[in-house]
């Protein structure tokens, strides 16, 4: 019994696609002791609903896309700093923006050009789309976290169920996929299957009518954190601290 037990043991951590926590019982209570184990139960690690992957980064990366339920699905689009998906994504339906006749007026998440300075540069908990829709501890990576997903990681394009994408290995080999979306201007999805834009929490303070967002393209290895406008709809994937 004990070797079979180390044996399921191995090969949950070979299954590296999704996290899981290994629990071990005798007669239907836990025990700490592969000696003392007559059953091992597999389950996913969650929060709030929602399944997460450690890739051995400052932050846990989840499975799917806000509004998505698998892995591949695409989810759902958001205007940077909105918690809803729409019909139409541009400056005149933007939340924090006024128009003008030539030019744009950002009210709110600005540090110069384009807005009422707050120096405010990070998403607020309630303008986190991750939080707001998923709860929990879940929220939208940052800058930085992003920066972690493409440089400490290995990316392969892949094709998944029929979606492209980029299979992202972490450095505990664990892995996530993140489909090529494309994304949202005015009414009009662009680049689906062939581009992919995520949405960070951090604001483009050289432009504050920008923020981050990692951008990645179809089968070329080109992955880099680049400024969007922040009317775009685009994907969401959320992370854990």
């Amino acid at each position: 019994m004990k070797r079979v037990l180390l044996s399921l043991i191995a090969l949950a951590g070979a299954m590296s696609i999704h996290a899981q926590v290994v629990s071990i019982y005798k007669n239907g209570s836990k025990v700490f002791s592969v000696a003392d184990a007559d059953s091992v139960v597999f389950s996913a690690c969650t929060e709030n609903g929602h399944e997460w992957v450690d890739l051995g980064l400052s932050v846990k990366w989840a499975t799917c896309n806000v509004g998505a339920t698998t892995p591949d699905g695409y989810g759902d689009y958001f205007a940077w700093g909105e918690t809803n998906s729409k019909n139409n994504y541009d400056w005149s339906t933007y939340k924090y923006c006024t128009p003008y006749s030539f030019t744009y007026n950002m009210t709110k998440y600005c540090t110069g050009y384009y807005g009422t300075i707050d120096n405010k540069t990070t998403l607020e908990l309630t303008d986190d789309v991750a939080r707001v829709n998923w709860g929990g501890n879940w929220r939208m990576p940052t800058y930085d976290e992003m920066n972690e997903l493409k440089t400490q990681c290995t990316w392969t394009w892949i094709t998944q169920n029929n979606i492209n994408g980029y299979k992202i290995v972490g450095p505990n080999k664990n892995s996530i996929f993140l489909p090529v979306a494309g994304y949202y201007d005015e009414n009009d999805l662009k680049v689906v299957g062939f581009y992919g834009y995520y949405w960070s929490s951090s604001l483009d303070t050289d432009s504050s009518d920008f923020a981050y967002c990692l951008s990645f393209r179809s089968n070329l290895n080109c992955y880099s954190l680049v400024g969007g406008y922040r009317y775009y709809g685009s994907s969401v994937r959320a992370v854990l601290p």
